[in-house]
């Protein structure tokens, strides 16, 4: 969500040492620090140098999540949810989930723009503060939270200078006059700081009240406005904007006021294409600018030059990545946007052009799905996750429910490979809710949410909307809408182990998609089909549907039902005792599962693996990849017992690894496990791994220090029991990460505990004959 703040900042920072270092102090003695000002102060960018010094100082880490993109505040669990890496299965709120898998760790969590959800961050948060321990804020808002334990650090604008003007080399130490050299020279290689100017410089940073927004906005004017050119519009545009009835604090008005002299220098086409395209959250790139900011006075064909004109006054941001050029907007100059807009008459048109535009991605991602650009598109729909999210907002605030439902249902797959359930279920339940009794669009509205539910357990939820919906289906007669409800019964019926009724069902679901050639659906039917064969132990039948849907999916290019159906193969081979050949389809899938970053597949392919390590008697393995599937399964919200047959095999994996090792041994070796970063547990599940136990890297101190992290000491105690400095106690542990390549604490006490035995020799016993 947001700005990435881990990522290189792409313009130097300038001034700030005091907050940064009263930031990082009140966070050593509190747990809720709240960064206050006006917009355009430079809260976030003073929060990402917080969060790069104090990331070190816990042992998970830090982790950013920008709210801005997040307009609707029953949004806000999923987009922490989706920036913890969690994937929301569980029928509970979505931020209870994140609740709960905060409540053990030891991070830094970082809530950017926080002032429009209020309410709903200070209910989290209290929530937090009271249930996890562990866990320290760091917040980003236009007011104060109102949580108790906050506490406040106000952003100031930059120290500017005396009215004064103090000689050019004097003015360096002044953050403000820094600042606008810093940017003028980034535009302007030969602009300098001179007798000449120095004077002007002051006025400027005077003027804007040192925000440093409104002096980036200034500064870039250099190219073409000298400082007393510059100073000059100024004080014209201010005596404009302050004779009026203004209202809300001075530095706003002044900001705005620079943004106002800003929007006066663009052409006009410039202006319509900025106002225009403040409809779009999350960036965009030129094909969606040319179609909504295009016509109506813009001609789609002079976009790019607009475009490019924009960046050059910093009303947009340009960033590349994999080869594509995507294009920002700061928030306070996107509301800005949006306020022009409005007063011209034109939002509705634009906000709907918008929506289009999102609605025609979702129809080309449905059709284009099963085929090999899968990749792609995946990787397109989360680049605009949060475009898709303001289109649908518009579908309802404007009485249009059935265009949502068929955008969110052209999106089945996309929901759990993102991880998005309950996300498809709030948008799926707002359509039912909206939509008529008898409206037919209320049948893919109801399958998606049944889709959803059935794998968070609520089944008879499921069955109590199957049976409400039926005379609907059939007055509706659609057969890819027949074969959904027989695929939803069929999984209800697996769940509640009626395998041998599930089985029919994903047969009666196969047959109907096929006739209608209707490949989404079947090949999901497909794939059900050969698991739940397998279920019932009919294996033959199994593998032949199974290899049937993995060769017409390799015939086509498609990546992602490939992958489900290697995955189910090696769990064929794993129920029939053929333990030799599970990993080569389990590893196959894992690898594909990479390609569109399938959660869900990846704890189902790491899951069916341990039956390959226990076939080759590498019980160490298999208890390392046990904590694996365990912490998968975690951030997925799922209970890996509660899935039918596969709990059970997964009950027999776990007895077979207790039998083979000694409990401690066991114990240690999943805790290693689940606390593996992805970067190793990925080639070790993938037999990319040395046989060889690791010597130790670590010097008598660092290894003593490593001891003391396992009781469970923080930094500070262990300088007291060692008497030595809280910084020296830092730089070991930064120290013992880098030669383990580890990146917590957590990490270092598990592989700390795997040195401290000797048993690695009985870890492996000779397969079963």
């Amino acid at each position: 969500m947001g700005t990435d703040l881990g990522q290189a900042e792409a313009t130097s920072y300038v001034g700030r040492t005091v907050e940064l270092a009263t930031a990082l102090r009140m966070l050593e003695t509190n747990r809720l620090v709240t960064l206050t000002g006006p917009g355009g102060v430079g809260k976030t960018r003073l929060c990402g140098r917080v969060l790069a010094h104090a990331r070190g100082r816990f042992a998970d880490g830090a982790v950013f999540v920008g709210l801005a993109e997040v307009r609707d505040a029953d949004l806000l669990g999923n987009a922490l949810a989706y920036r913890l890496g969690l994937v929301d299965l569980s029928t509970r709120a979505a931020t209870q989930t994140v609740v709960d898998h905060l409540r053990d760790r030891e991070l830094l969590l970082v809530l950017d723009n926080c002032e429009h959800l209020l309410t709903a961050v200070a209910a989290f948060l209290t929530e937090v503060m009271r249930r996890c321990p562990g866990v320290v804020v760091l917040a980003t808002s236009r007011q104060s939270l109102g949580v108790a334990g906050e506490r406040l650090l106000p952003v100031p604008p930059l120290e500017v200078p005396e009215e004064d003007a103090a000689p050019p080399e004097a003015l360096a130490r002044y953050a403000a006059v820094e600042l606008f050299r810093d940017r003028a020279e980034a535009v302007l290689p030969t602009f300098a700081v001179d007798e000449h100017n120095s004077r002007d410089l002051v006025r400027i940073c005077r003027k804007l009240d040192g925000l440093p927004l409104a002096i980036e906005l200034a500064a870039v004017r250099v190219r073409v406005l000298s400082p007393s050119q510059i100073v000059h519009r100024l004080d014209h545009r201010l005596s404009l904007l302050t004779s009026g009835a203004r209202t809300g604090p001075e530095r706003q008005q002044t900001l705005r006021a620079t943004i106002d002299w800003s929007y006066e220098l663009c052409s006009e086409t410039e202006r319509l294409v900025w106002a225009r395209a403040s409809v779009f959250a999350g960036g965009f790139d030129l094909a969606a600018a040319e179609q909504v900011c295009g016509g109506n006075g813009v001609d789609p064909a002079d976009v790019l030059d607009v475009l490019d004109g924009l960046i050059d006054k910093s009303i947009l941001t340009r960033a590349e990545s994999d080869g594509e050029v995507r294009f920002g907007m700061l928030e306070a100059l996107r509301e800005y946007g949006q306020d022009v807009l409005e007063a011209a008459g034109d939002r509705l048109r634009v906000a709907r052009l918008h929506r289009d535009w999102c609605y025609a991605l979702t129809l080309d991602f449905l059709s284009r799905w099963i085929g090999p650009d899968q990749v792609a598109l995946v990787a397109r729909l989360r680049r605009e996750h949060a475009n898709l999210r303001v289109a649908l907002e518009f579908c309802f605030a404007e009485g249009e429910p059935r265009i949502a439902v068929h955008m969110i249902s052209c999106l089945d797959v996309y929901w759990p490979i993102r991880g998005g359930f309950n996300e498809a279920r709030f948008w799926a339940e707002r359509a039912l809710a909206a939509l008529p009794a008898d409206a037919p669009e209320r049948l893919p509205a109801m399958l998606l949410q049944c889709l959803c539910v059935v794998y968070q357990g609520e089944v008879a939820l499921v069955r109590a909307q199957l049976a409400a919906h039926e005379d609907l289906r059939a007055a509706v007669a659609n057969p890819v809408f027949d074969g959904y409800f027989a695929l939803a019964k069929g999984i209800v019926q697996m769940l509640d182990h009626h395998e041998v009724h599930a089985v029919d069902l994903f047969a009666q679901a196969m047959t109907t998609f096929r006739e209608s050639s209707y490949l989404p659906g079947a090949f999901y039917a497909t794939i059900a089909h050969g698991m739940t064969t397998g279920h019932v132990g009919d294996y033959e039948t199994s593998r032949k549907l199974l290899r049937e849907a993995i060769a017409d999916s390799e015939r086509i290019g498609e990546v992602y039902w490939r992958g489900n159906g290697l995955c189910f193969l090696a769990y064929a081979e794993a129920m029939d005792g053929n333990g030799a050949a599970v990993a080569e389809p389990a590893r196959a899938a894992l690898r594909l599962q990479q390609d569109v970053r399938d959660h869900f597949g990846e704890a189902t392919a790491v899951s069916a693996l341990i039956a390959a390590e226990i076939h080759d008697g590498d019980f160490a393995a298999a208890a390392r990849l046990l904590g694996v599937s365990d912490a998968l399964w975690e951030a997925l919200a799922m209970d890996p017992m509660r899935t039918g047959r596969f709990g059970l095999l997964r009950r027999s994996f776990i007895e077979a690894v207790d039998a083979a090792l000694p409990p401690a041994r066991s114990k240690s070796l999943i805790a290693e496990g689940r606390t593996m970063p992805k970067a190793d547990w990925l080639p070790y599940a993938l037999g990319e791994r040395t046989t060889d136990e690791p010597s130790n890297p670590l010097t008598p101190r660092e290894t003593q220090i490593a001891e003391l992290l396992s009781e469970g000491l923080r930094n500070r105690d262990i300088a007291n029991r060692l008497v030595i400095s809280t910084r020296t106690v830092e730089s070991h542990v930064d120290h013992i990460r880098a030669k383990l390549g580890l990146h917590s604490r957590t990490q270092i006490v598990a592989w700390l505990n795997t040195h401290r035995t000797d048993e690695h020799s009985a870890d492996r016993k000779p397969p079963p004959a």
